[in-house]
């Protein structure tokens, strides 16, 4: 059984499929220059007038609080803050200008402490280290992307079902390494690659398979395996 990546010449062409780090801001459609500025100073006023007062400030306070001598700019304001979900308003009331609280942001891990070294033969004395470890260590400045394994076909490989795969995207490849294999423009796949004269064998690291030949011009490499990922819990 070999592993099979729904659409994969689509994953490799968009680039969907690469891994990445994003971080998440509080208020990720506003940004601190100009107009958005402004509707910054607006938001910030409107929370801390409120937790000052109990009661949300008028337009003519808001105009006053932060200098402003137009009420036609701050009602623009309140309803571009609005229309992105960061207050609301009810029409049936006055000082009915509320701000919404946001959800903290996900916290990105980006480095975890590398604490020592830990035996997984004979035990070693546990001494810890203030050394930190990131995937930028493992990965430095390649292209790489990230898929999900499933299937068993690499498993003598210790990469099993549910496992991420680090994939440098390369369309080269040597002999015996782990590779994510597009065979006829339709099935991808993760095995080993070797080259036998015209034809092109994907090896699996599971005796009870057998490998895969294919013609040379109807394989394309899409890259080669750096690593795993597994969560246990």
């Amino acid at each position: 059984m070999s592993l099979h990546v729904t659409n994969a010449r689509t994953l490799y062409q968009d680039g969907s499929a690469k891994f990445s780090l994003a971080i998440r801001f509080l208020f990720p459609t506003i940004c601190c220059y100009g107009d958005h500025a402004q509707a910054k100073e607006v938001l910030d006023f409107l929370a801390g007038f409120t937790t000052n007062h109990g009661y949300s400030p008028s337009y003519e306070e808001i105009a006053a609080g932060l200098g402003l001598n137009s009420l036609a700019t701050v009602h623009k304001h309140v309803t571009n803050l609005q229309s992105k979900g960061l207050l609301q308003r009810a029409h049936n009331r006055s000082r009915s200008i509320d701000v919404i609280p946001q959800r903290p942001a996900k916290k990105t891990v980006e480095r975890l402490p590398l604490l020592g070294r830990i035996a997984a033969g004979k035990p070693v004395e546990a001494i810890e280290s203030a050394e930190t470890i990131s995937l930028g260590d493992i990965i430095g400045n390649r292209e790489v992307f990230a898929l999900e394994v499933r299937g068993d076909s690499m498993r003598d490989e210790h990469i099993v079902s549910g496992d991420f795969v680090l994939v440098e995207r390369t369309r080269v490849a040597r002999e015996g390494e782990i590779v994510v294999a597009l065979v006829d423009n339709t099935d991808a796949t993760l095995k080993r690659y070797y080259r036998e004269g015209n034809l092109i064998r994907l090896q699996p690291s599971n005796t009870e398979m057998a490998p895969i030949y294919a013609s040379a011009d109807s394989v394309t490499i899409q890259g080669k395996v750096l690593g795993i990922l597994r969560k246990y819990a």
